[in-house]
């Protein structure tokens, strides 16, 4: 990343304020709940094995409302088992929101919740260390390898966690996406080279496919309303922005250039459309679907 610019990660106050907004700006919750209701059912069908006891590790979960749309339907698949789930989360306001949720529900008597506050890398660490021999049978991690040094390296290890009959989900920005073509055109100008963020599943699959490992990919569409971007001085644009573009305080900090190049291109028919005064971001993702090694 230029020297100018801080990663918006630095800041995790400001970077939870304008995450909260785009989930608020766009259907990208919504999305994952379609394909939670209406596809994962099959993919979680041979999950287990007929056990009555299952693990399952949510790597990088948030506040953990989309954890447990996927425990609910882990348990309308296989009721009576019980659940083992490893949270993975390094923020402690987002643990604090998923623990807040937990208490609230009164469905999750069947799940023994594990609290880690750490990183994915930290947690394979942590689970070398161990020495654990316990295996999962279904891992996800959604919208988080781009917080990671190695994605590939994180998904190998991963994989290699899954018992028999395990599922790895991972959901990502789809290749195709208006994010897609926001990082192919300024990846070396915004992304921080200290983890991989500009990815997406068009490298997942690239990768996969090189090592000859098959999956299942689901398109999952979304969208995004980032008209306010387009003011100048808005606060909820420049938060956007700062979502969008991953660099703290974007329409502050980013060379003219620069920033005048981003808005264009967001606006450009490859990232989005304009209907009624709005301009609306590709916000398309992908799941993909790894069984074990």
């Amino acid at each position: 990343m230029a020297n100018t610019l801080t990663c918006l990660v630095c800041d995790d106050g400001r970077y939870q304020k304008s995450f909260q907004l785009f989930l608020e700006r766009s259907s990208e919750h919504q999305c994952m709940r379609d394909f939670i209701r209406n596809m994962l059912p099959e993919v979680l069908s041979s999950v287990g094995n007929g056990k009555c006891h299952v693990n399952v590790i949510g790597v990088g979960s948030g506040s953990g409302e989309i954890d447990l749309e996927m425990l609910s339907t882990l348990r309308m698949k296989h009721p009576g088992v019980t659940v083992d789930n490893e949270v993975v989360e390094p923020s402690s306001q987002q643990l604090l929101k998923y623990k807040e949720f937990v208490s609230k529900n009164r469905d999750l008597d069947h799940v023994k919740f594990t609290w880690n506050k750490m990183t994915a890398s930290e947690f394979e660490e942590h689970w070398k260390e161990k020495k654990t021999t316990t295996k999962a049978d279904f891992i996800h991690m959604i919208q988080m390898l781009y917080y990671v040094k190695d994605p590939e390296a994180t998904i190998d290890f991963f994989q290699s966690l899954l018992d028999n009959n395990g599922k790895l989900l991972i959901i990502l920005v789809s290749g195709e996406s208006g994010w897609g073509k926001l990082w192919s055109t300024y990846k070396h100008q915004l992304c921080n080279t200290e983890i991989s963020q500009c990815v997406t599943t068009g490298d997942i699959k690239h990768h996969l496919d090189s090592k000859g490992v098959s999956y299942q990919s689901y398109e999952l569409p979304s969208q995004m309303d980032i008209t306010e971007c387009f003011t100048e001085g808005d606060e909820k644009g420049e938060l956007l922005l700062d979502f969008l573009t991953e660099v703290l305080d974007f329409s502050k900090t980013a060379p003219p250039e620069l920033k005048e190049g981003v808005l264009n291109l967001l606006r450009h028919p490859d990232c989005s459309t304009e209907s009624d005064g709005k301009v609306i971001f590709n916000n398309n993702l992908e799941a993909i679907v790894i069984d074990q090694k």
